[in-house]
Order: C-alpha cells, then structure tokens, then sequence
C-alpha cells in the first residue's frame, strides 16, 4: 500500500482510506465489523474516518477496536450528537467530543473534523462566516492543549463555502465528499488545489458517488426516468462505452480515477465486508489510470461539469431505486 504524506499533520496515511459508515449498517453490527477492519489493516489501510452522525458508528468501532484494535490514524467529527445539539454552546460541543473519545474507548484522535461547516441551515458554527469565527475553535483549540485531539479539519460536501474557510489557514485536513469522482469534479479547483496551496492534507470521501459508480445500471437507458438530465445520462452511457472497451469494471475506474489525482492523499471506501475492501486494495495497486483514459474521462465530464439542481449527491440509491425519487425538496431527497 502506496503511502502520502497528510498535509501539515506529517501524518503518514495509506493512499486507501476506511469510511466508518459501514459500521452503522446492519451487517456492522458484530463479526462483519471486526472482519472487515481486520482485513483492511492486514492489506496495508492505517486510516479510519467516522462521525457521530453516521448511525452508531462510533459505538460499534468502540466495540470493535476492542478486538483489532484502534487504527494507527483515526479521524472523527464533531455535531449532531448529543441530542438537540447547539453548535452555538460551547458546552454542548465540548460534550460532543468528550462523548465521542468515550463510546470508542479512546484518549485521542488524530483529526477532529467540523463536520458540514458549509450547511449553515444544518449546523450553524459561525458567528461570524467572513471572519471564520465561532465558538467551535475555540472549544478545538482547548481540545487541542489537553491533548484530547491533534489535529483540526473540515467533512463537508460543498464547494464555494468550502473554498472559503480553507483560504483561511485555520485548518489542517481538509475531506470533500461527492464533488470528487468520474463525473463530479467540482470540488477539483477550489477546494482540493486551494487545501494543496494551504498546506493543509486532502482526503476523498465517496470516490463511487454512494453507489452511483460502483456498478451498471440498466435504468441509464430507461427514458422514463424524468429526474435525470440528458447529459447526465448521456455521460453515464458513454463511460460505461469506455468500461467495456478497456475491460474495467466502473468502480475499479473509479477508484483508480481518484487516486490518479496527486493532490489527493487519501481516498475512504465505503467497503461494507471482507470482498469489498479487497476489491478497493486491488484497485488501488493497480494504480493511477493511464493518460490517455484520464484524458478521455476529462472529455466526458465536460459533457455536463456541473451537477444539476435536480439531481440527488447519493446517485446510487436513486439508480437503485428511482421511482422512489421525487426531487429537491422532498422528504427522500
């Protein structure tokens, strides 16, 4: 397993990454967990990222640490829980941390992320956005002087918001999720090179779109799916024209697409058991793709480089399950 150099952290991180959602899932709930970390450790992955916000993630990775032990880097976040939490009070916060290192059995983690810091309608941290300010620095940099955390980052799923707290400098690891793969390259600019001329370390989250490119869809070819723009749907049938004259599977292409970025140090599949996180490794040492298909991935993703208003960020469930998606606004967005 390649190893990076995570930004201004010095941390030596694996190119391959391991998301903690797949601990929240019912199959986490016990030996497919302790397997799966397991088996992730054992092909060279020294890196886990969770949040308390991914179901019970954390409490399960608490249980399981117990039996693989806890990652050589572990990152988590900071909101959502406890209940009715107040990213406005510095207790609450301070609670929110305290409580996380407890259910994983932990005195430390390397990155302690402020998680969606571009939604202010979901968790409003700023007291004053132009200046990034807010209460939740202050209650890091406490967290930091007692040694409870090491590291200060930013899991968020924007791209302008995003831009703008990285050019601050106050932050030192920076994860994009859904604006980084095949098709979404918005967070390419202005959130990836901008944390590159920070110094800051860059981690990938769902190189496969949450499914959306970890497989074929016949419904790609299926008119009647109205929410899905012409060119969006273009591009997929023309991507997997390219899977099936290079002999690649879509997520193999995927997986390797991102690592090809030398901006990106770290990469966090969603493996869900033992078959998946071996899937990811094989892809990863195969390495980055060759330039002639990066070049004609470029080509495609200039069909539509934007992702439409109507268009969901966890393409895969809705490909999976399209009549069940009403657009924007809805509940099941």
């Amino acid at each position: 397993m390649d190893i990076a150099t995570l930004g201004k952290t010095g941390l030596q991180v694996s190119r391959l990454g391991m998301g903690g959602l797949f601990a929240s899932a019912d199959n986490g709930q016990g030996d497919a967990a302790v397997a799966t970390l397991q088996r992730a450790y054992d092909l060279g992955v020294n890196y886990l990222d969770t949040a308390p916000s991914y179901g019970e993630s954390e409490s399960v990775l608490g249980k399981v640490f117990k039996e693989t032990g806890r990652p050589p880097i572990l990152s988590t976040k900071v909101g959502a829980k406890p209940p009715a939490f107040d990213p406005q009070n510095p207790d609450i916060i301070r609670t929110s941390i305290e409580n996380s290192l407890q259910v994983m059995g932990l005195d430390c983690v390397d990155i302690l992320m402020i998680h969606e810091p571009d939604r202010p309608g979901q968790n409003d941290w700023w007291t004053d956005m132009a200046a990034v300010e807010g209460p939740v620095l202050e209650v890091l940099g406490e967290c930091k002087e007692r040694g409870l955390i090491k590291h200060i980052g930013l899991g968020g799923t924007g791209v302008t918001e995003m831009h703008h707290l990285i050019r601050s400098g106050k932050f030192d690891v920076v994860l994009t999720a859904f604006n980084y793969s095949i098709l979404y390259r918005e967070a390419e600019e202005l959130v990836i090179s901008e944390a590159k001329r920070q110094g800051m370390g860059v981690v990938a989250g769902s190189p496969l779109q949450q499914g959306g490119l970890a497989t074929k869809y016949d419904v790609i070819y299926d008119d009647s799916i109205y929410w899905l723009h012409p060119l969006r749907r273009q591009q997929f049938k023309d991507l997997y024209a390219l899977c099936d004259e290079l002999g690649m599977t879509i997520a193999d292409m995927a997986v390797r697409f991102v690592v090809s970025n030398p901006n990106i140090d770290t990469l966090l599949m969603g493996a869900r058991n033992v078959q998946e996180v071996e899937q990811n490794v094989a892809s990863i040492e195969t390495g980055p793709l060759p330039d002639d298909v990066l070049a004609r991935l470029d080509e495609i993703a200039a069909v539509l480089p934007y992702r439409p208003y109507e268009e969901p960020s966890g393409m895969g469930y809705r490909l999976s399950s399209p009549g069940e998606y009403k657009g924007p606004g809805h509940v099941n967005y």
